[in-house]
């Protein structure tokens, strides 16, 4: 149904006039529209990821990093405490795209960046190289069920309705699910030696277009994606960091695993549930180990 046209020389129902005289926002009749929020950088909900890959320019190099340089990588990696973003970890890397990569999360991305341009700033920018980013945030995925949606999980799943054993779960469920948020939202960096990094899309293809099927679908797939990662609970922990409007990618995937057979092993087997073996689409895979920016130096031979 169509909106009712505007009486003449007065505004209409959904352009209340401002005080200036100028058309305000939409709202009901008589009524404006809900206040703005202040506009800002940091977010409402979550916060602001980055990860960083570089490589040093060795053919810039006569011999090792001066020590002046090397200072600075360490001041870059370590930061003074009221520089420092809320998390930063590093990793030297393997293959030949990256050297070292770095992890950034914080609630300012003026925070999360300066880390990086202290990396490229003078005189140490000259033999540094960065190599692929990925720009992010942190949030919490619209599949993530409710507590509602967790039971009826259960009892699709074969538990009985009603029965101790979905309430003492589901109580479980309950207890845990504001936890897992704040990891999703605000995580903890595990000081495991392994990592894995990659971006992801969802399909559009004809046929396997991801954003055509019903949220009741998709919701089904992904909760079969998750089973599958929960058979790897102590030995991988995840986040998926949004890079929708952000970045180039959809998503960015970070794992950490207790040992690298272990990033193997998930990638793998998650490959085979419908939700990645049909509409997944991924980026470059960057592996790295955990490391200081002193063991980063003695890896790349520059110390």
């Amino acid at each position: 149904m169509s909106s009712p046209e505007p009486s003449s020389g007065r505004p209409g129902p959904t352009s209340p006039a401002s005080p200036a005289g100028r058309p305000g926002p939409a709202g009901r009749p008589g009524h404006r529209g809900a206040p703005l929020p202040e506009p800002s950088v940091i977010p409402e909900n979550g916060w602001h990821c980055a990860h960083y890959f570089y490589r040093f320019r060795r053919e810039a190099l006569s011999a090792r990093l001066s020590a002046e340089c090397q200072s600075q990588f360490k001041a870059a990696l370590h930061p003074a405490a009221e520089l420092a973003p809320e998390r930063l970890a590093s990793y030297w890397t393997s293959g030949h795209r990256a050297d070292f990569g770095v992890m950034i999360m914080d609630p300012d991305p003026a925070k999360v960046d300066a880390v990086h341009q202290r990396i490229l700033a003078p005189p140490l920018g000259q033999f540094v190289e960065a190599s692929w980013s990925f720009v992010s945030m942190s949030e919490v995925s619209e599949y993530v069920p409710s507590i509602e949606e967790y039971e009826k999980r259960l009892i699709a799943g074969g538990e009985v309705a009603g029965s101790p054993e979905v309430a003492a779960k589901v109580a479980a469920y309950e207890r845990r699910l504001p936890i897992m948020n704040e990891q999703r939202i605000r995580p903890e960096f595990p000081e495991w030696p392994a990592a894995c990094f990659y971006p992801m899309n969802k399909s559009r293809v004809v046929g396997a277009n991801w954003f055509t099927e019903p949220f009741s679908r998709r919701n089904k797939m992904m909760a079969e994606h998750a089973q599958s990662g929960m058979a790897f609970a102590g030995k991988v922990s995840q986040l998926i960091s949004v890079g929708v409007g952000i970045d180039d990618w959809e998503w960015m995937v970070t794992l950490w695993g207790r040992n690298p057979e272990y990033l193997k092993e998930i990638v793998y087997k998650m490959r085979f549930d419908e939700a990645s073996a049909k509409y997944g689409e991924f980026g470059p895979f960057y592996v790295g180990y955990r490391a200081s920016a002193e063991e980063i130096l003695e890896h790349c031979q520059l110390k």
